[in-house]
């Protein structure tokens, strides 16, 4: 444990990122990154606002611009929290120059644009290399930057229908159901883990390092149990709802009131019998076609009846509360205003507050890692559209305000 009054140092502090991307799963490492306390400079423009800053992401408020509206999203906020924002037009060859000053005083480069975008941009790998010899990029795209694909644009339904895990989501009568945001968010967190080994890397070595990450790629290694079932056993693994092979009761049941659901999963046969117990069901121990795993998993349409018969007539958060109490996996699905409002993530401080100038006091996701020495933080809300030009422009790179005045008015800080 740390002692009290002792100084706390974020694990990335001193280290500075540029981020050139967009929406969801690009600006998500980076977001990671600025939690353990490095420095994120995202590089934005007028010209091709970030998907995130429009609607339906955003909205515009009475008597608000449509260019206000640029900084009235949540989205934009939640996932753009503590980075810094800089205007620069990219269609202009001096905003191409300013791109590389800022990138030869950074450690890392993040994109998420299509393969090859930012090389005939004059930001590719190579050429970021001629300013910075040590810098660390990641780009991520659809289908990676070579193969038959590499040129397909794509968002998160298409990684997770071309990554396997749509095909393997819905239910056994149904069509697949492809996955949205948190398909974003996995591709995210797997170009953080990428990023984190080539700054260590670097730091033993030296060396740069340019990570080519494909969305669709980064899925398929989350279907690793059908592609070991396939290659293993020649069968294709097929959707299956909430049942697990072998489990049963392994289910979403229905409550009481509108749209209340409860997942029950039974593991092992002592569990069963303390929800015969619970359920004041002992009928359920005698009848033989529960009298065992394989049997209950053989007769579990018949066995899930019985339990959803329960469940109906009573209170989901109550019935958790007693099988939980009884040692059985068990917990409601909660909806998104009672994850907010949830008193176990507050007690864990899940949820923080910023104070956003347009959006107000705001909820937000806080990091998800608790250090002991190295705090993960959030100290600013996201950045309003070209909030950070003077910081970055003036101070980071010494440029004069007459020099920075024209560029605004020439179009390239825009």
């Amino acid at each position: 444990m740390i002692s009290d009054g002792a100084v706390l140092k974020a694990a990335l502090a001193g280290i500075r990122v540029l981020d050139f991307t967009n929406l969801m799963a690009g600006p998500f490492p980076s977001l990671l990154l600025g939690f353990l306390g490095a420095e994120v400079i995202k590089v934005e423009s007028n010209t091709r606002l970030d998907a995130a800053r429009r609607p339906p992401y955003s909205f515009q408020t009475p008597g608000q611009t449509a260019g206000g509206a640029a900084d009235n999203s949540p989205v934009f906020n939640s996932v753009n929290l503590n980075k810094l924002s800089v205007l620069l037009n990219l269609k202009e060859p001096q905003a191409i120059d300013l791109g590389h000053r800022l990138a030869a005083i950074s450690d890392v480069v993040v994109e998420n644009m299509r393969p090859g975008v930012m090389d005939r941009l004059g930001l590719g790998y190579s050429q970021l290399r001629e300013s910075n010899p040590t810098i660390i990029m990641a780009s991520i795209s659809g289908a990676g930057a070579t193969g038959p694909e590499s040129s397909y644009p794509g968002y998160a339904p298409a990684f997770s229908a071309l990554g396997g895990l749509g095909h393997l989501t819905g239910y056994s009568d149904g069509p697949p159901a492809e996955m949205h945001d948190s398909v974003d968010s996995r591709i995210g967190a797997t170009a953080l883990f990428a990023l984190l080994t080539a700054l260590f890397r670097r730091r033993r070595t030296g060396h740069g390092e340019f990570i080519d990450l494909s969305s669709r790629e980064a899925i398929t290694m989350f279907s690793g149990e059908a592609l070991m079932e396939y290659t293993m056993n020649g069968v294709v693994q097929e959707r299956r709802g909430n049942e697990e092979p072998g489990l049963a009761p392994h289910g979403c049941y229905q409550c009481s009131g509108d749209d209340r659901w409860l997942t029950i999963a039974v593991v092992n046969q002592e569990q069963w019998q303390d929800l015969c117990r619970v359920t004041q069901n002992p009928k359920w121990l005698s009848d033989p076609r529960f009298a065992d795993a394989l049997k209950r998993w053989d007769n579990r349409e018949a066995l899930d009846q019985l339990i959803q018969d329960w469940t109906l007539t009573r209170d989901a958060g109550e019935t958790a509360e007693l099988l939980q109490q009884a040692g059985i996996a068990a917990d409601i699905s909660i909806d998104g205003k009672e994850l907010a409002a949830d008193p176990h993530l507050h007690a864990r401080k899940t949820w923080d507050f910023v104070e956003h100038p347009i959006l107000g006091h705001i909820q937000v996701p806080s990091p998800p890692w608790k250090f002991t020495g190295t705090p993960a933080t959030i100290r600013a809300p996201g950045p309003l559209l070209g909030q950070h030009n003077g910081y970055v422009l003036g101070e980071l790179l010494g440029v004069e305000r007459e020099q920075m005045d024209q560029w605004v008015e020439n179009g390239v800080v825009d």
